[in-house]
Protein backbone atom coordinates (compact mmCIF):
# COMPACT_ATOMS: atom_id res chain seq x y z
CA UNK A 1 0.00 0.00 0.00
CA UNK A 2 1.97 3.48 -1.03
CA UNK A 3 1.63 6.38 1.51
CA UNK A 4 -0.12 9.38 0.13
CA UNK A 5 0.92 12.94 1.29
CA UNK A 6 -0.54 16.43 0.76
CA UNK A 7 2.06 18.44 2.17
CA UNK A 8 1.09 22.70 2.40
CA UNK A 9 3.03 25.17 3.79
CA UNK A 10 2.48 24.60 7.60
CA UNK A 11 0.11 21.34 7.38
CA UNK A 12 0.94 17.64 6.36
CA UNK A 13 -2.07 15.52 6.03
CA UNK A 14 -1.98 11.87 4.82
CA UNK A 15 -5.07 10.81 2.85
CA UNK A 16 -5.45 6.84 3.73
CA UNK A 17 -5.79 4.96 0.04
CA UNK A 18 -8.00 1.89 1.71
CA UNK A 19 -10.75 3.96 3.46
CA UNK A 20 -9.89 7.30 2.51
CA UNK A 21 -9.53 9.22 5.89
CA UNK A 22 -7.86 12.48 6.34
CA UNK A 23 -5.32 12.21 9.60
CA UNK A 24 -3.59 15.26 10.36
CA UNK A 25 0.57 14.95 9.68
CA UNK A 26 1.43 14.85 12.94
CA UNK A 27 -0.74 12.57 14.16
CA UNK A 28 -0.55 10.14 11.66
CA UNK A 29 3.65 9.64 12.70
CA UNK A 30 2.48 9.61 16.15
CA UNK A 31 0.54 6.39 15.45
CA UNK A 32 3.91 5.27 13.17
CA UNK A 33 2.39 5.54 9.99
CA UNK A 34 -0.55 3.63 10.83
CA UNK A 35 -3.75 4.44 9.84
CA UNK A 36 -6.08 5.34 12.31
CA UNK A 37 -9.27 5.13 10.70
CA UNK A 38 -9.12 1.26 9.45
CA UNK A 39 -5.55 0.31 10.91
CA UNK A 40 -3.86 -0.32 7.41
CA UNK A 41 -0.02 0.18 7.92
CA UNK A 42 1.31 2.14 5.07
CA UNK A 43 5.33 1.28 4.32
CA UNK A 44 8.49 2.54 5.83
CA UNK A 45 11.88 3.36 4.55
CA UNK A 46 14.81 1.57 6.10
CA UNK A 47 16.12 4.37 8.01
CA UNK A 48 11.87 4.82 9.71
CA UNK A 49 12.18 1.30 10.36
CA UNK A 50 15.35 0.93 12.05
CA UNK A 51 14.60 4.95 14.14
CA UNK A 52 11.25 1.94 15.21
CA UNK A 53 12.64 -0.51 16.15
CA UNK A 54 16.33 0.03 17.37
CA UNK A 55 17.00 1.69 20.67
CA UNK A 56 18.25 5.15 19.92
CA UNK A 57 21.36 6.42 20.18
CA UNK A 58 22.67 2.44 19.54
CA UNK A 59 22.62 2.41 15.74
CA UNK A 60 25.96 1.51 13.89
CA UNK A 61 26.29 1.09 9.87
CA UNK A 62 27.88 -1.78 8.63
CA UNK A 63 30.54 -1.03 6.23
CA UNK A 64 28.98 -0.98 2.68
CA UNK A 65 30.45 -4.16 0.21
CA UNK A 66 31.78 -3.77 -3.05
CA UNK A 67 29.98 -6.00 -5.71
CA UNK A 68 29.30 -6.80 -9.77
CA UNK A 69 26.92 -4.15 -10.02
CA UNK A 70 26.34 -4.86 -13.37
CA UNK A 71 26.76 -8.87 -14.34
CA UNK A 72 24.96 -8.92 -17.37
CA UNK A 73 25.12 -6.09 -19.24
CA UNK A 74 21.65 -5.53 -19.08
CA UNK A 75 19.24 -2.89 -20.78
CA UNK A 76 15.49 -3.13 -20.92
CA UNK A 77 14.17 0.34 -21.77
CA UNK A 78 16.99 1.86 -20.14
CA UNK A 79 20.27 0.58 -19.12
CA UNK A 80 20.67 -1.12 -15.71
CA UNK A 81 23.18 1.24 -13.80
CA UNK A 82 20.99 3.81 -14.43
CA UNK A 83 18.15 2.91 -13.33
CA UNK A 84 20.40 2.06 -10.38
CA UNK A 85 21.04 5.48 -10.11
CA UNK A 86 17.93 6.51 -10.03
CA UNK A 87 17.15 4.49 -6.94
CA UNK A 88 19.70 5.64 -5.45
CA UNK A 89 19.33 9.15 -6.17
CA UNK A 90 15.51 9.21 -4.74
CA UNK A 91 15.91 7.04 -1.58
CA UNK A 92 19.05 8.35 -0.28
CA UNK A 93 20.64 4.63 -0.10
CA UNK A 94 22.82 2.71 -2.03
CA UNK A 95 20.81 -0.97 -1.79
CA UNK A 96 17.86 -2.16 -0.81
CA UNK A 97 18.63 -3.28 2.17
CA UNK A 98 20.31 -1.41 5.07
CA UNK A 99 22.76 -3.39 7.87
CA UNK A 100 23.06 -1.85 10.89
CA UNK A 101 23.88 -3.27 14.96
CA UNK A 102 22.71 -2.14 17.35
CA UNK A 103 20.09 -2.43 20.30
CA UNK A 104 16.71 -3.41 21.09
CA UNK A 105 15.27 -2.67 24.35
CA UNK A 106 18.97 -3.15 25.49
CA UNK A 107 19.54 -6.06 23.87
CA UNK A 108 22.44 -6.60 20.99
CA UNK A 109 21.28 -7.25 17.33
CA UNK A 110 22.49 -7.14 13.89
CA UNK A 111 19.66 -6.12 11.60
CA UNK A 112 18.90 -5.81 7.95
CA UNK A 113 15.70 -3.86 6.60
CA UNK A 114 14.84 -3.52 3.21
CA UNK A 115 13.61 -0.58 1.29
CA UNK A 116 10.69 -1.25 -1.02
CA UNK A 117 10.92 2.00 -2.58
CA UNK A 118 14.64 0.84 -4.00
CA UNK A 119 13.72 -1.07 -7.16
CA UNK A 120 10.77 -2.61 -5.34
CA UNK A 121 13.04 -4.42 -2.29
CA UNK A 122 14.45 -6.57 -5.45
CA UNK A 123 16.78 -9.69 -4.26
CA UNK A 124 20.10 -9.17 -6.08
CA UNK A 125 23.88 -9.41 -5.72
CA UNK A 126 23.83 -6.20 -3.69
CA UNK A 127 21.30 -7.52 -1.46
CA UNK A 128 22.38 -10.60 -1.26
CA UNK A 129 26.00 -9.98 -0.17
CA UNK A 130 25.16 -7.34 2.50
CA UNK A 131 22.74 -9.69 3.94
CA UNK A 132 25.39 -12.45 3.85
CA UNK A 133 28.16 -9.96 5.58
CA UNK A 134 25.54 -8.76 8.17
CA UNK A 135 24.75 -12.86 9.15
CA UNK A 136 28.38 -13.23 9.10
CA UNK A 137 29.06 -10.45 12.03
CA UNK A 138 25.69 -12.11 13.67
CA UNK A 139 27.70 -15.71 13.96
CA UNK A 140 30.96 -13.51 15.11
CA UNK A 141 29.47 -11.71 18.10
CA UNK A 142 26.72 -14.35 18.51
CA UNK A 143 24.04 -11.41 18.56
CA UNK A 144 20.19 -12.25 17.41
CA UNK A 145 19.88 -11.69 13.51
CA UNK A 146 16.93 -9.38 13.12
CA UNK A 147 15.52 -9.42 9.48
CA UNK A 148 12.79 -6.81 8.42
CA UNK A 149 11.34 -7.96 4.90
CA UNK A 150 9.90 -6.45 1.91
CA UNK A 151 10.15 -7.29 -1.84
CA UNK A 152 8.42 -7.92 -5.04
CA UNK A 153 11.49 -10.63 -4.98
CA UNK A 154 14.03 -11.80 -7.25
CA UNK A 155 15.71 -8.94 -9.80
CA UNK A 156 15.42 -9.52 -13.26
CA UNK A 157 17.99 -6.77 -14.49
CA UNK A 158 20.57 -9.32 -12.96
CA UNK A 159 19.33 -12.88 -14.02
CA UNK A 160 20.63 -16.35 -12.08
CA UNK A 161 23.09 -13.89 -10.20
CA UNK A 162 20.22 -12.52 -8.32
CA UNK A 163 18.50 -16.38 -7.97
CA UNK A 164 21.67 -17.47 -6.63
CA UNK A 165 21.21 -14.88 -4.00
CA UNK A 166 18.62 -17.63 -2.40
CA UNK A 167 21.11 -20.38 -2.05
CA UNK A 168 24.15 -17.46 -0.33
CA UNK A 169 21.24 -15.79 2.30
CA UNK A 170 19.44 -19.09 3.03
CA UNK A 171 22.96 -20.83 3.74
CA UNK A 172 23.45 -17.80 5.95
CA UNK A 173 20.95 -18.40 7.75
CA UNK A 174 21.94 -22.12 7.91
CA UNK A 175 25.05 -21.05 9.66
CA UNK A 176 23.57 -19.51 12.59
CA UNK A 177 21.25 -22.39 12.98
CA UNK A 178 24.23 -24.29 13.70
CA UNK A 179 25.89 -21.76 15.68
CA UNK A 180 22.89 -21.41 17.87
CA UNK A 181 22.51 -17.94 16.97
CA UNK A 182 18.61 -16.07 17.17
CA UNK A 183 17.45 -15.47 13.90
CA UNK A 184 13.91 -13.25 14.21
CA UNK A 185 12.05 -11.84 11.09
CA UNK A 186 9.61 -9.03 10.79
CA UNK A 187 7.40 -9.31 7.54
CA UNK A 188 6.12 -6.46 5.99
CA UNK A 189 4.02 -5.64 2.69
CA UNK A 190 4.89 -6.88 0.16
CA UNK A 191 6.97 -9.69 0.71
CA UNK A 192 7.23 -11.92 -2.40
CA UNK A 193 9.13 -13.99 -4.28
CA UNK A 194 12.97 -15.06 -3.97
CA UNK A 195 13.24 -13.15 -0.72
CA UNK A 196 10.08 -14.86 0.84
CA UNK A 197 11.31 -18.39 -0.50
CA UNK A 198 14.91 -17.49 1.47
CA UNK A 199 15.65 -15.38 4.10
CA UNK A 200 12.29 -14.16 5.07
CA UNK A 201 10.84 -17.66 5.96
CA UNK A 202 13.33 -19.27 7.56
CA UNK A 203 14.32 -17.65 11.12
CA UNK A 204 13.64 -19.02 14.42
CA UNK A 205 10.73 -16.76 14.91
CA UNK A 206 8.49 -14.98 12.49
CA UNK A 207 6.48 -11.72 13.03
CA UNK A 208 4.09 -10.31 10.40
CA UNK A 209 2.38 -6.75 10.22
CA UNK A 210 -1.07 -6.78 9.61
CA UNK A 211 -2.33 -7.14 6.33
CA UNK A 212 1.27 -7.68 5.06
CA UNK A 213 0.92 -9.66 1.38
CA UNK A 214 3.62 -13.19 1.85
CA UNK A 215 4.20 -15.83 -0.97
CA UNK A 216 6.15 -17.06 -3.46
CA UNK A 217 4.16 -16.18 -6.66
CA UNK A 218 2.09 -12.98 -6.52
CA UNK A 219 -1.57 -13.01 -7.11
CA UNK A 220 -2.14 -11.80 -10.43
CA UNK A 221 0.37 -14.39 -11.47
CA UNK A 222 -1.44 -17.24 -9.56
CA UNK A 223 -4.69 -15.93 -11.22
CA UNK A 224 -3.13 -16.14 -14.47
CA UNK A 225 -1.59 -19.34 -14.42
CA UNK A 226 -4.61 -21.41 -13.09
CA UNK A 227 -7.44 -19.22 -13.67
CA UNK A 228 -9.17 -19.43 -10.31
CA UNK A 229 -10.27 -16.90 -7.94
CA UNK A 230 -8.53 -16.67 -5.24
CA UNK A 231 -10.02 -16.97 -1.36
CA UNK A 232 -10.41 -14.04 0.32
CA UNK A 233 -7.45 -12.33 2.26
CA UNK A 234 -5.36 -14.90 0.22
CA UNK A 235 -1.69 -14.20 0.98
CA UNK A 236 -2.40 -11.67 3.66
CA UNK A 237 -0.23 -12.31 7.40
CA UNK A 238 -3.95 -13.54 8.80
CA UNK A 239 -3.83 -16.10 6.26
CA UNK A 240 -0.95 -17.20 6.79
CA UNK A 241 -1.10 -17.50 10.54
CA UNK A 242 -4.37 -19.50 10.34
CA UNK A 243 -2.30 -21.93 8.08
CA UNK A 244 0.81 -22.59 10.79
CA UNK A 245 3.58 -20.22 8.88
CA UNK A 246 4.00 -17.29 10.96
CA UNK A 247 4.27 -17.16 14.76
CA UNK A 248 1.77 -13.89 15.56
CA UNK A 249 0.42 -10.97 13.62
CA UNK A 250 2.28 -7.91 15.33
CA UNK A 251 0.75 -4.29 15.24
CA UNK A 252 3.80 -1.88 14.64
CA UNK A 253 3.64 -0.23 18.00
CA UNK A 254 3.49 -3.75 19.80
CA UNK A 255 6.79 -4.69 17.82
CA UNK A 256 9.22 -3.68 19.80
CA UNK A 257 8.17 -5.27 22.89
CA UNK A 258 7.05 -8.37 21.27
CA UNK A 259 10.56 -8.58 19.71
CA UNK A 260 11.75 -7.53 23.03
CA UNK A 261 9.76 -10.59 25.06
CA UNK A 262 11.26 -12.97 22.69
CA UNK A 263 15.15 -11.50 23.05
CA UNK A 264 14.69 -11.76 26.97
CA UNK A 265 13.96 -15.20 26.22
CA UNK A 266 17.01 -16.13 24.11
CA UNK A 267 19.17 -13.75 25.94
CA UNK A 268 17.98 -13.03 29.16
CA UNK A 269 19.25 -13.18 32.81
CA UNK A 270 19.98 -16.28 34.49
CA UNK A 271 17.78 -17.47 37.10
CA UNK A 272 18.76 -16.51 40.69
CA UNK A 273 21.21 -18.35 42.53
CA UNK A 274 19.24 -21.20 44.61
CA UNK A 275 18.68 -20.84 48.37
CA UNK A 276 21.38 -22.47 50.49
CA UNK A 277 20.80 -26.45 51.01
CA UNK A 278 19.93 -28.82 48.61
CA UNK A 279 18.11 -28.29 45.37
CA UNK A 280 14.12 -27.85 46.26
CA UNK A 281 14.90 -26.88 49.64
CA UNK A 282 11.61 -25.29 50.99
CA UNK A 283 9.34 -26.71 48.49
CA UNK A 284 7.05 -29.58 48.82
CA UNK A 285 8.00 -32.10 46.17
CA UNK A 286 6.20 -35.32 47.22
CA UNK A 287 8.46 -38.44 46.31
CA UNK A 288 7.60 -41.12 48.87
CA UNK A 289 3.86 -42.21 47.95
CA UNK A 290 3.37 -43.17 51.52
CA UNK A 291 3.01 -39.53 52.24
CA UNK A 292 0.29 -39.46 50.11
CA UNK A 293 -3.46 -40.44 50.90
CA UNK A 294 -5.18 -43.20 49.23
CA UNK A 295 -8.30 -41.76 47.06
CA UNK A 296 -11.13 -43.32 45.05
CA UNK A 297 -9.45 -43.52 41.67
CA UNK A 298 -12.71 -42.45 40.18
CA UNK A 299 -13.00 -39.11 42.33
CA UNK A 300 -9.71 -38.12 41.65
CA UNK A 301 -10.89 -38.38 37.61
CA UNK A 302 -13.64 -36.40 38.13
CA UNK A 303 -11.23 -33.48 39.84
CA UNK A 304 -8.39 -33.85 36.93
CA UNK A 305 -11.12 -33.23 34.70
CA UNK A 306 -12.61 -29.96 36.54
CA UNK A 307 -14.13 -27.40 34.52
CA UNK A 308 -12.82 -24.79 37.12
CA UNK A 309 -9.38 -26.22 37.20
CA UNK A 310 -6.51 -24.19 36.17
CA UNK A 311 -5.40 -24.81 32.13
CA UNK A 312 -2.40 -23.85 30.58
CA UNK A 313 -2.94 -20.80 29.94
CA UNK A 314 -3.55 -19.78 33.57
CA UNK A 315 -0.37 -21.25 34.79
CA UNK A 316 1.38 -19.29 31.85
CA UNK A 317 0.27 -16.08 33.04
CA UNK A 318 1.01 -16.54 36.40
CA UNK A 319 4.29 -18.43 36.26
CA UNK A 320 5.79 -16.43 33.45
CA UNK A 321 7.71 -12.99 32.47
CA UNK A 322 7.87 -12.24 28.98
CA UNK A 323 5.85 -14.83 27.46
CA UNK A 324 5.78 -14.26 23.72
CA UNK A 325 3.21 -16.89 22.41
CA UNK A 326 4.69 -18.49 19.00
CA UNK A 327 2.44 -20.10 16.61
CA UNK A 328 2.50 -22.72 13.53
CA UNK A 329 3.93 -26.04 12.93
CA UNK A 330 5.65 -24.26 9.53
CA UNK A 331 3.95 -26.98 7.68
CA UNK A 332 0.36 -27.45 7.67
CA UNK A 333 -1.84 -24.96 10.27
CA UNK A 334 -2.09 -23.92 14.15
CA UNK A 335 -3.52 -26.33 16.41
CA UNK A 336 -5.20 -24.19 19.74
CA UNK A 337 -5.05 -27.04 22.04
CA UNK A 338 -1.49 -27.16 22.22
CA UNK A 339 -0.20 -23.59 23.21
CA UNK A 340 3.61 -22.88 23.83
CA UNK A 341 6.32 -20.10 23.50
CA UNK A 342 9.23 -18.26 24.85
CA UNK A 343 9.17 -17.05 28.17
CA UNK A 344 11.24 -16.69 31.70
CA UNK A 345 10.53 -18.47 34.75
CA UNK A 346 11.93 -16.81 37.82
CA UNK A 347 14.24 -15.25 35.98
CA UNK A 348 15.43 -18.60 33.55
CA UNK A 349 14.55 -18.72 29.78
CA UNK A 350 12.59 -21.66 28.99
CA UNK A 351 10.54 -22.27 26.12
CA UNK A 352 6.68 -24.08 27.89
CA UNK A 353 4.45 -25.81 25.87
CA UNK A 354 1.44 -27.49 27.10
CA UNK A 355 -2.36 -28.84 26.06
CA UNK A 356 -5.16 -26.21 26.48
CA UNK A 357 -8.38 -27.39 26.79
CA UNK A 358 -10.17 -24.22 27.41
CA UNK A 359 -12.43 -23.16 30.24
CA UNK A 360 -16.53 -22.63 29.51
CA UNK A 361 -18.28 -24.96 26.68
CA UNK A 362 -17.23 -22.05 23.81
CA UNK A 363 -13.35 -21.91 24.95
CA UNK A 364 -13.58 -25.63 25.08
CA UNK A 365 -15.20 -26.26 21.49
CA UNK A 366 -12.49 -23.25 20.31
CA UNK A 367 -9.28 -25.38 21.88
CA UNK A 368 -10.81 -28.96 21.28
CA UNK A 369 -11.30 -29.83 24.22
CA UNK A 370 -6.90 -30.05 24.14
CA UNK A 371 -6.96 -32.43 21.92
CA UNK A 372 -4.56 -31.83 19.73
CA UNK A 373 -3.68 -32.09 15.86
CA UNK A 374 -1.08 -33.51 13.87
CA UNK A 375 -0.18 -29.52 13.38
CA UNK A 376 -0.31 -29.25 17.15
CA UNK A 377 2.29 -32.11 17.87
CA UNK A 378 4.51 -30.20 14.88
CA UNK A 379 4.30 -27.03 16.40
CA UNK A 380 5.29 -28.53 19.93
CA UNK A 381 8.38 -30.31 18.06
CA UNK A 382 9.14 -27.22 15.79
CA UNK A 383 9.27 -25.61 19.52
CA UNK A 384 11.61 -27.82 20.99
CA UNK A 385 13.71 -27.89 18.61
CA UNK A 386 14.37 -23.69 19.05
CA UNK A 387 15.15 -24.78 22.21
CA UNK A 388 17.43 -27.04 21.82
CA UNK A 389 19.15 -24.65 19.26
CA UNK A 390 19.56 -21.76 21.80
CA UNK A 391 20.13 -24.24 24.43
CA UNK A 392 16.69 -23.39 27.13
CA UNK A 393 15.30 -26.18 28.94
CA UNK A 394 11.64 -27.30 27.98
CA UNK A 395 8.55 -26.65 30.08
CA UNK A 396 5.47 -28.90 29.49
CA UNK A 397 2.25 -29.10 31.26
CA UNK A 398 0.12 -32.14 30.18
CA UNK A 399 -3.37 -32.24 30.28
CA UNK A 400 -5.61 -33.74 27.63
CA UNK A 401 -8.14 -36.55 27.22
CA UNK A 402 -6.17 -37.78 24.14
CA UNK A 403 -4.65 -36.98 20.89
CA UNK A 404 -7.64 -35.58 18.15
CA UNK A 405 -9.46 -38.99 16.77
CA UNK A 406 -10.68 -37.67 13.98
CA UNK A 407 -10.72 -38.55 9.70
CA UNK A 408 -8.88 -35.31 9.27
CA UNK A 409 -6.16 -36.35 11.93
CA UNK A 410 -5.73 -39.13 10.79
CA UNK A 411 -5.07 -37.86 6.90
CA UNK A 412 -2.78 -35.50 8.26
CA UNK A 413 -0.63 -38.08 9.76
CA UNK A 414 -1.65 -38.22 13.61
CA UNK A 415 0.37 -40.98 14.56
CA UNK A 416 3.35 -40.01 12.83
CA UNK A 417 3.21 -36.75 14.56
CA UNK A 418 3.13 -38.38 18.28
CA UNK A 419 6.24 -40.74 16.89
CA UNK A 420 8.07 -37.74 16.20
CA UNK A 421 7.59 -35.78 19.42
CA UNK A 422 8.84 -39.19 21.91
CA UNK A 423 11.40 -39.49 19.17
CA UNK A 424 12.85 -35.81 19.19
CA UNK A 425 12.38 -35.97 22.96
CA UNK A 426 14.33 -39.07 23.60
CA UNK A 427 17.65 -36.89 22.43
CA UNK A 428 17.14 -33.07 23.21
CA UNK A 429 19.75 -31.94 24.33
CA UNK A 430 18.34 -29.81 26.74
CA UNK A 431 16.74 -30.55 30.13
CA UNK A 432 12.87 -31.00 30.22
CA UNK A 433 10.17 -31.08 32.74
CA UNK A 434 6.74 -32.25 32.34
CA UNK A 435 3.99 -31.72 34.86
CA UNK A 436 0.61 -33.37 34.69
CA UNK A 437 -1.39 -30.74 35.56
CA UNK A 438 -4.96 -32.38 34.77
CA UNK A 439 -5.91 -35.45 32.39
CA UNK A 440 -2.84 -37.34 30.69
CA UNK A 441 -4.62 -39.10 28.01
CA UNK A 442 -2.52 -42.37 26.65
CA UNK A 443 -0.18 -41.24 23.30
CA UNK A 444 -1.21 -37.96 23.30
CA UNK A 445 -0.40 -36.94 26.48
CA UNK A 446 2.89 -39.28 26.14
CA UNK A 447 4.15 -37.19 22.79
CA UNK A 448 5.16 -34.03 25.52
CA UNK A 449 6.05 -36.16 28.52
CA UNK A 450 8.99 -38.52 27.29
CA UNK A 451 11.15 -36.16 29.81
CA UNK A 452 13.57 -36.08 32.35
CA UNK A 453 11.89 -35.37 35.25
CA UNK A 454 7.81 -36.04 35.23
CA UNK A 455 5.76 -34.56 37.99
CA UNK A 456 2.00 -34.45 38.51
CA UNK A 457 -0.22 -32.43 40.24
CA UNK A 458 -1.89 -34.69 43.33
CA UNK A 459 -5.46 -34.29 41.88
CA UNK A 460 -3.98 -35.39 37.75
CA UNK A 461 -4.46 -38.76 36.42
CA UNK A 462 -2.10 -40.10 33.79
CA UNK A 463 -3.40 -43.61 31.85
CA UNK A 464 -2.83 -45.76 28.52
CA UNK A 465 -6.99 -44.87 28.03
CA UNK A 466 -9.47 -43.43 29.26
CA UNK A 467 -11.55 -45.21 32.32
CA UNK A 468 -14.90 -44.81 29.97
CA UNK A 469 -12.37 -46.39 26.77
CA UNK A 470 -11.38 -48.97 28.91
CA UNK A 471 -15.00 -50.02 30.32
CA UNK A 472 -16.09 -50.23 26.80
CA UNK A 473 -13.47 -52.60 25.41
CA UNK A 474 -12.81 -54.80 27.90
CA UNK A 475 -15.96 -54.98 30.32
CA UNK A 476 -18.07 -54.21 27.36
CA UNK A 477 -19.85 -51.29 29.54
CA UNK A 478 -18.70 -47.71 30.11
CA UNK A 479 -21.03 -47.51 33.22
CA UNK A 480 -18.47 -49.37 34.53
CA UNK A 481 -15.62 -46.91 34.37
CA UNK A 482 -15.06 -46.46 38.03
CA UNK A 483 -14.00 -50.01 37.82
CA UNK A 484 -11.84 -49.53 35.10
CA UNK A 485 -10.41 -46.19 36.56
CA UNK A 486 -9.13 -48.60 39.95
CA UNK A 487 -7.91 -51.17 37.82
CA UNK A 488 -5.78 -48.71 35.42
CA UNK A 489 -4.33 -47.06 38.67
CA UNK A 490 -3.69 -43.53 36.97
CA UNK A 491 -4.30 -41.58 40.27
CA UNK A 492 -0.61 -39.45 41.32
CA UNK A 493 0.11 -41.91 44.44
CA UNK A 494 -0.31 -45.05 42.32
CA UNK A 495 1.88 -43.50 39.43
CA UNK A 496 4.33 -42.51 42.06
CA UNK A 497 4.94 -46.07 43.57
CA UNK A 498 4.72 -47.49 40.08
CA UNK A 499 8.50 -44.83 39.02
CA UNK A 500 6.13 -43.48 36.13
CA UNK A 501 6.21 -40.03 37.83
CA UNK A 502 8.87 -38.92 40.06
CA UNK A 503 7.19 -36.46 42.27
CA UNK A 504 4.16 -35.09 43.13
CA UNK A 505 3.16 -31.48 43.70
CA UNK A 506 0.69 -30.97 46.66
CA UNK A 507 -2.82 -28.99 45.79
CA UNK A 508 -4.89 -27.03 47.56
CA UNK A 509 -7.44 -28.46 49.98
CA UNK A 510 -10.42 -29.58 47.60
CA UNK A 511 -8.38 -29.36 44.44
CA UNK A 512 -6.42 -27.11 42.26
CA UNK A 513 -9.63 -25.15 41.69
CA UNK A 514 -10.43 -24.23 44.91
CA UNK A 515 -7.15 -22.01 44.95
CA UNK A 516 -5.83 -21.42 41.20
CA UNK A 517 -3.37 -19.03 42.53
CA UNK A 518 -1.92 -21.12 45.40
CA UNK A 519 -1.82 -24.20 42.65
CA UNK A 520 0.19 -22.34 40.63
CA UNK A 521 2.71 -20.62 43.19
CA UNK A 522 2.92 -24.80 44.03
CA UNK A 523 3.51 -25.81 40.46
CA UNK A 524 6.19 -22.59 40.37
CA UNK A 525 8.35 -23.97 43.28
CA UNK A 526 8.40 -27.72 42.14
CA UNK A 527 9.52 -26.68 38.82
CA UNK A 528 12.03 -24.23 39.49
CA UNK A 529 13.40 -27.22 42.41
CA UNK A 530 13.65 -29.32 39.73
CA UNK A 531 15.53 -27.16 36.76
CA UNK A 532 17.87 -26.55 38.71
CA UNK A 533 18.50 -30.16 39.91
CA UNK A 534 18.90 -30.62 36.13
CA UNK A 535 20.82 -27.62 35.11
CA UNK A 536 24.17 -28.58 35.66
CA UNK A 537 24.26 -31.82 33.92
CA UNK A 538 26.21 -32.12 30.21
CA UNK A 539 24.02 -32.48 27.60
CA UNK A 540 24.83 -35.95 26.80
CA UNK A 541 24.20 -37.40 30.36
CA UNK A 542 20.98 -35.67 30.38
CA UNK A 543 20.50 -37.78 27.08
CA UNK A 544 21.92 -40.65 28.81
CA UNK A 545 20.15 -40.83 31.68
CA UNK A 546 16.63 -39.90 29.91
CA UNK A 547 16.70 -42.93 27.62
CA UNK A 548 17.88 -45.18 30.54
CA UNK A 549 14.79 -43.96 32.21
CA UNK A 550 12.24 -44.89 29.72
CA UNK A 551 13.90 -47.92 28.82
CA UNK A 552 13.85 -49.42 32.16
CA UNK A 553 10.24 -49.25 32.46
CA UNK A 554 8.83 -53.37 32.30
CA UNK A 555 12.24 -54.85 33.05
CA UNK A 556 12.41 -57.01 36.06
CA UNK A 557 14.82 -54.95 38.26
CA UNK A 558 14.40 -51.36 37.39
CA UNK A 559 17.69 -49.30 37.58
CA UNK A 560 18.24 -45.99 38.88
CA UNK A 561 18.13 -43.67 36.05
CA UNK A 562 19.46 -40.52 37.93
Amino acid sequence: MSTQTMPTDAVRWYGCPACRELTYGKRFDRSLRVCPGCGAHTRLTARERIAQLLDEGSVTALDDVAVAEDPLGFTDSRPYPERMAQARAETGEREAVTCVTGTLEGHPVVAAVMDFRFMGGSLGVGVGERLARAARVSLRTRAPFLLVTASGGARMQEGAFSLMQMVKTSQALAELDEAGVPTVSVITDPTYGGVAASFATLPDVIFAEPGARIGFAGPRVIQQTIQQELPDGFQTAEFMLERGFVDAVVPRAALRPALGCVLAAALGAKPAAPAAGPAGAGVRLVRDPAELPARDAWEVVGLARHQRRPTTVDYIRQLLEDFQELRGDRVSGDCPAIVGGTGRLDGRPVVVIGHQKGRDTADRIAHNFGMASPAGYRKAGRLMRLAAKLRLPVVTLVDTPGAHPGVEAEERGQAWAIAENIRLMTGLPVPIVSAVVGEGGSGGALALAAADRVLALAGAVYSVISPEGCAAILWKDRELAPLAASALRLDARDLLRQGIVDAVVPEPDGGAHEDPVAAGELLRGALTATLDELADIAPADLVRRRRARFGAFGAEERGAHD
